[in-house]
């Protein structure tokens, strides 16, 4: 794990009032394509802007990239990688100590989907990585270490395998318990755990687990 700053990156996808409430000082601001605009409108400086602005009208554009401390471009169809993909990439080579991804789900979820996979860069850097919306957060571990979540609004948890199978799941600190347990993609065994714990403690022993807390009602 690294001790740098936290990055909060902002996309174009689903954004309101709750992603402003996650900013904390020191933070880095980093607005993906549309994303970039909602940080201006309310208020806020990007620290860096970046992605092809098609999302945004050529008068929005422009105001992206002057009132931005950090502006990068490209061609919106000679390109690889979706505007998410390009701010985590920037984002981990910043060597941050958290990365918090928001407005990367919506109505897309060609879009939504390929950005859960990000998670995996971030789990590969051995750098803290999720994915935050009004309802949910959503994060990915592997068996390098325990992951551990604190009993907070989110009221239920869920497990869900990213790749075929994960195996040896054990929970500490949750109403329903494993142990060393196994998880098949189109299983729901792992839906809509509780925390009975402070901290709840979940270890796998190989695969790769999605974890997702969520809670009926908006943050």
């Amino acid at each position: 794990m690294t001790n740098g700053p936290r990055i909060i990156i902002f996309s174009g996808g689903s954004l309101g009032p709750w992603a402003l409430r996650l900013i904390q000082p020191g933070d880095l601001l980093v607005g993906a394509d549309k994303g970039a605009l909602f940080l201006l409108q309310n208020g806020l400086i990007p620290d860096l802007a970046l992605g092809d602005f098609d999302s945004v009208t050529s008068e929005e554009a422009l105001r992206i990239e002057q009132e931005s401390k950090r502006f990068m471009t490209c061609d919106p169809v000679m390109k690889d990688l979706t505007d998410t993909e390009m701010a985590m990439n920037w984002a981990l080579e910043q060597q941050p100590g958290e990365i918090v991804l928001c407005g990367v789900l919506g109505t897309r979820w060609d879009h939504s989907l390929a950005n859960l996979h990000l998670l995996r860069k971030g789990l590969e850097a051995g750098i803290l990585c999720s994915i935050v919306d009004a309802h949910n957060r959503i994060s990915l571990t592997n068996n390098r270490a325990p992951l551990r979540i604190h009993r907070d609004r989110h009221t239920h948890v869920s497990l869900l395998p990213l790749s075929l199978d994960v195996n040896g799941i054990t929970l500490d600190g949750f109403q329903y318990p494993l142990h060393n347990a196994t998880l098949t993609i189109g299983q729901s065994l792992g839906i809509s755990n509780i925390l009975v714990e402070p901290v709840g403690v979940i270890t796998i022993s190989s695969g790769l687990l999605l974890v997702i807390q969520s809670s009926d009602t908006p943050h």
